[in-house]
């Protein structure tokens, strides 16, 4: 009995280190085997990649979450609860949020100890205050430092990557050349400020696996730009980051709001660490003003695409991955402008296979630019931050949230797809009509410029004018050899039977047509993108040959 008694009494002592034991030993092994739960990213010449997972690479397909306007707090949670964004940001196809902070939330002790209620208050926002009551009511009483720690933790516990961008220093809208947050030195723009805030930043998201990357500054500019002074402070930033917390991505941006890098050709960045280094653009339809509308679509995307090349595309062959982390469109779908730059755009990411970051998922703001409550029109989400803006966006750009290509490619299929921009489909493996990219039709493209089927005899030939497109298998006549023309290089283009020169394109059906080359001149108000294509690389392995029809030979 004694003996008995004694093994029950330590039995109970013991219990609830057990329990914690237990517990811990769960966790562990809940986090190991979720690969999305602990994320270890570093580079792979230009790729991302897991560094659990043997390497596999990881594409971040990233919707950017403003929270460094003049609430200095994440946008929307006077609308929804932060819970209910975050899976929305899942449901969407994205994998990744790119969340924007203001510098003092972190280095001016009284803004990051105001409540989020003060804050608001301080606006004369008291419907913000009254909707954050409703909707996230354990948050609109913390600090604004632990309102933003507490979106990433959620973000963290969905499993959703989490790239924390130094948008600007005082909170407020971004951007111009003489609002102080420009460049180092500017009015709000102290470097050493700036980096004991980096420090502070990368110290305190140390402990939270999802988060993969840390944005150093975003789009620097205004007249005190200076190469040697960027090369001074954006290495000692980086060098802060990643003696801090050497886990994290360092992401880096260039010069005139983060469109120029092409320094770099000549001058390397110079750092103590490596497979860490990331850089970073954007590119909006808007930032060539009107361009899109007065000027020919090809002319204008060839110009355009030439420029990014020269200003930041090289870093790919310098073994550095490129993230576009801001780009996007009105999601209304009356912007012309916007519209012929999309897609001018989406066929140049899915060329590259880029990692990206959309701007953005705020259906409207508590406050911006001295307006209460403005809708978003490059939002994702409506002005009730309750349902998708636009859904046939969101079907359009899904095909670039998975990777068309693997980090290694020695034990890949690697093969060509035929890419539809304006659309967001491919080539089909039953037919030679569009459907979606993930059941695209494999392909090979020679250097003599014939399109075939891969590991068939088959190739693709031009036909009459308004005819869907024919297979055969005589390849060697101007029929079969496909040329990609025009400025933009994304008409396709062969020589029929008949000898005309014709360009694909597609019906009202999605069926895959030829027809006569179109928007090929000087002429600006014609609108090219049906005939837009992209012969893209892929390796994704499940893609098997069409049925073919004796008709189709």
């Amino acid at each position: 009995m004694r003996g008995g008694a004694f093994r029950s009494s330590l039995l109970f002592l013991l219990l609830p280190i057990l329990l914690i034991l237990h517990a811990t030993t769960v966790h562990h092994l809940r986090h190991h085997n979720n690969a999305a739960a602990d994320p270890s990213l570093s580079t792979n010449s230009r790729w991302i990649v897991d560094d659990r997972n043997g390497g596999e690479r990881v594409k971040l397909s990233c919707v950017n979450w403003v929270s460094h306007l003049d609430a200095a707090v994440a946008e929307g949670l006077s609308k929804q609860p932060v819970d209910v964004i975050t899976k929305k940001i899942l449901e969407m196809g994205f994998n990744c949020v790119r969340l924007t902070y203001p510098l003092f939330l972190f280095t001016d002790d009284k803004l990051g100890s105001m409540t989020m209620r003060q804050s608001l208050h301080k606006l004369g926002l008291s419907g913000s205050v009254a909707g954050v009551q409703v909707n996230n009511p354990s948050l609109v009483d913390l600090p604004l430092v632990n309102v933003f720690q507490e979106v990433v933790s959620n973000l963290n516990e969905n499993n959703v990557m989490i790239i924390l961008d130094n948008h600007l220093s005082k909170p407020g809208w971004c951007c111009n050349d003489n609002d102080g947050n420009g460049f180092f030195g500017d009015l709000y723009f102290d470097p050493e400020v700036w980096i004991e805030g980096l420090g502070r930043v990368a110290s305190m998201f140390k402990g939270y696996d999802n988060v993969v990357g840390m944005s150093l500054r975003n789009e620097l500019r205004g007249h005190r730009q200076d190469l040697k002074t960027w090369y001074k402070y954006m290495q000692k930033g980086a060098e802060t980051v990643h003696a801090t917390n050497p886990n994290v991505l360092v992401i880096i941006s260039g010069l005139n709001y983060d469109l120029d890098l092409s320094f770099l050709q000549t001058n390397p960045i110079s750092l103590s660490f490596n497979k860490k280094t990331v850089f970073e653009i954007h590119w909006y339809g808007f930032s060539d003003g009107d361009d899109w509308i007065t000027g020919n679509p090809n002319e204008v995307c060839g110009r355009i695409i030439n420029r990014i090349t020269n200003n930041a595309l090289f870093l790919l062959d310098q073994g550095y991955p490129l993230f576009m982390s801001e780009w996007g469109v009105d999601q209304r779908g009356t912007n012309d402008n916007d519209n012929r730059y999309l897609n001018c755009l989406l066929g140049w990411v899915a060329e590259h296979d880029l990692d990206w970051a959309l701007w953005s998922i705020v259906g409207s703001y508590y406050y911006r630019e001295g307006v209460i409550g403005m809708e978003e029109f490059y939002g994702l989400l409506n002005w009730n931050w309750h349902e998708p803006r636009n859904s046939s966006f969101l079907e359009k750009i899904s095909p670039l949230q998975t990777p068309f290509q693997a980090s290694d490619l020695s034990n890949t299929n690697e093969h060509k797809i035929l890419f539809h921009p304006a659309t967001g489909l491919c080539m089909q493996s039953h037919s030679l009509s569009l459907g979606p990219c993930s059941e695209a039709v494999a392909l090979d493209y020679t250097l003599e410029k014939i399109l075939s089927v891969k590991s068939t005899n088959y190739c693709i030939q031009a036909n009459e004018v308004h005819m869907p497109l024919t297979l055969g298998i005589m390849c060697d006549d101007s029929s079969s050899k496909w040329e990609a023309i025009s400025a933009s290089k994304m008409h396709l283009s062969a020589k029929n039977k008949n000898g005309t020169i014709v360009c694909l394109d597609i019906d009202h059906k999605n069926i895959i047509v030829t027809n006569i080359c179109k928007c090929l001149s000087t002429e600006y108000l014609c609108d090219p993108s049906s005939q837009w294509f992209k012969i893209i690389n892929s390796t994704s392995f499940n893609i098997a040959p069409p049925i073919v029809s004796i008709s189709q030979i």
